[in-house]
């Protein structure tokens, strides 16, 4: 009802009553509906900082991808690096990229089915201690290098053959929790011209710090949208890993539970024939009357009202038995 339909009800002076009485006091004004719901103040152009996860998952996730990562550089790269890795941390992006300086290997990347894109940043004393030790070095890194230096195109296939190793690791990493496939979209040795977020935007940052150089410790970052995280933040509050159910301990519960269920007791009714009344004809029913009806050739032994056998019905000796005919379909019609 609007102000306007309340002046048409009311007249001049009811409405000066009514406003007067609000005003001294003696009407009641917590009267209505809803009085005792809560209400949570909430505002829509802030940004929500809290991950809503559990930022332990994505410590374990980090934890398997070190042992995993390690072993692929040992594999291609003939180096193992001693790979240490720092808590996850919430960033705003702005705040994390002008912590960088030019050239890095920033890589853009896609992290099926998560939206948006996520960045990879590789620090240079990596790709050149990698390079080192690709080609029988000892994985010595360089010094400072110019910002406008660009990779050349065997430092580039060694970053290609990194990231492969990270992409792998990192799926194996994730698939406890969620299946992800990784896909490179471009490379930048700028992090300004990387932009999968605005500045104010919150990020995920996990950081792998490297001191496998002698020339000082190296870095790759993991840098994932806040908000590309949030459809699979359920899985990541839950702690608890399912198996796919072939695992030797799930076999031997499985079959100790079908042991277990076996000695239950279940009550077996058998169903003679059906009868349909009117609800007159069974008021007016009284002792001594009989109710004809068809002889089925068969009699139906449900179980918990659940159809389980045709059966025969005859007699053991002095007992009444039945014959199992045959087994029927739960979704039998009774």
């Amino acid at each position: 009802m609007t102000m306007a339909d309340t002046q048409n009800l009311l007249s001049p002076e009811e409405l000066a009553a009514l406003s007067a009485s609000f005003n001294d006091g003696s009407m009641d004004v917590d009267t209505g509906y809803n009085l005792d719901v809560q209400v949570r103040k909430h505002d829509l152009a802030a940004e929500d900082s809290s991950l809503g996860v559990n930022v332990a998952s994505l410590d374990m996730i980090n934890e398997r991808f070190i042992r995993m990562f390690r072993l692929g550089m040992l594999e291609v790269l003939r180096t193992s690096p001693r790979v240490n890795p720092t808590r996850a941390q919430i960033v705003r992006f702005g705040d994390y990229i002008k912590d960088l300086k030019a050239p890095l290997s920033v890589n853009v990347i896609r992290m099926a089915p998560l939206r948006g894109y996520a960045m990879v940043v590789i620090d240079p004393t990596v790709v050149f201690s990698s390079l080192d030790s690709f080609f029988g070095g000892f994985g010595r890194g360089v010094g400072q290098l110019p910002p406008g230096r660009l990779f050349t195109p065997t430092e580039t296939r060694i970053i290609k053959i990194i990231l492969q190793v990270l992409f792998r690791s990192f799926k194996e990493a994730w698939s406890p929790v969620s299946p992800i496939d990784f896909e490179h979209v471009s490379s930048e040795i700028n992090p300004q011209f990387a932009q999968i977020a605005d500045e104010n935007d919150l990020v995920v940052l996990s950081r792998f710090e490297s001191d496998a150089s002698p020339q000082g410790a190296g870095f790759i970052d993991m840098v994932i949208p806040y908000v590309a995280l949030k459809p699979v933040r359920d899985l990541l509050r839950s702690r608890v890993q399912t198996g796919d159910g072939n695992e030797e301990s799930d076999k031997v519960w499985h079959s100790q539970l079908a042991d277990a269920v076996r000695d239950a007791d279940l009550e077996v009714q058998v169903l003679l024939g059906k009868l349909s009344l009117s609800l007159h004809q069974l008021q007016t029913m009284e002792p001594g009357d009989v109710l004809p009806f068809k002889k089925t050739e068969s009699a139906r032994a449900l179980i918990e009202d659940m159809p389980v056998y045709d059966v025969e019905v005859g007699a053991m000796g002095s007992q009444v038995a039945v014959k199992i005919v045959q087994a029927i379909s739960p979704n039998t019609p009774v």
